[in-house]
């Protein structure tokens, strides 16, 4: 007997998702309706609702492993963000896409970008294949954002960093929005950045550990 994935997708909203606050009618709707099972790699389909991250490739180079988010954590981030359907939305890191759709649905269109170039295709066609086309998937460094189509009046990490760019601070819109966890394991911290007037300013939201996404870690320093 297959896995009713339908029945999944509202366990998760209701175990996973309502159970840590989320109470966004928009959040909860769009994780209702985006099927999960087609953005996971397909040996991993009847894992797709596991309250857990999901790994979709084992990194480059740079040795970081790439991961859909695990749903509650993915959740809190999106109702912190505050989408609404007239947003232009930039995503750092789109991975397999998942999030993507999740924020198709709740913004008015949204930029996907991924460094890897294997991960962009096929999120790309997963994304197509499956009706969000208001969503554009480039390749490129996330550190560098797409400034081409900027500003943007979200700015969305789908992942961790150790800091934010000032490069991606001035792809907003006055008046927008940055939405990042910054850190790592216990001491990571999501926060909220607002530009008013050409000046960011930024708060931590919540504690919350997810993971780091590719590009973003300083520098080792030597200490004498």
């Amino acid at each position: 007997m297959g896995t009713d994935y339908q029945e999944a997708r509202q366990k998760m909203v209701d175990h996973q998702i309502r159970t840590t606050d989320v109470t966004s009618h928009s959040v909860l709707k769009a994780f209702l309706t985006v099927a999960r099972e087609d953005f996971v790699p397909t040996p991993l389909k009847p894992l797709a609702y596991i309250d857990s991250d999901i790994q979709i490739s084992a990194g480059g180079e740079n040795g970081i492993g790439r991961y859909i988010m695990e749903p509650s954590p993915l959740a809190k981030l999106l109702e912190l963000a505050e989408v609404n359907r007239n947003q232009v939305v930039l995503e750092i890191g789109c991975g397999s896409g998942y999030s993507a759709a999740l924020l198709s649905l709740l913004a008015g269109s949204v930029v996907a970008v991924e460094s890897d170039a294997a991960l962009a295709e096929a999120a790309s066609e997963r994304l197509r294949e499956t009706g969000y086309d208001n969503v554009a998937v480039v390749t490129g460094d996330l550190e560098k954002g797409y400034p081409a189509e900027g500003p943007y009046d979200l700015i969305f990490f789908n992942g961790s960093v150790d800091e934010v760019p000032g490069a991606l601070f001035d792809q907003l819109h006055d008046g927008g929005r940055l939405v990042v966890v910054i850190g790592q394991g216990l001491a990571a911290k999501a926060h909220l950045y607002v530009k008013e007037g050409g000046v960011v300013s930024g708060r931590p939201a919540f504690n919350l550990s997810v993971k780091p996404l590719p590009g973003f870690r300083l520098a080792a320093e030597f200490v004498f």
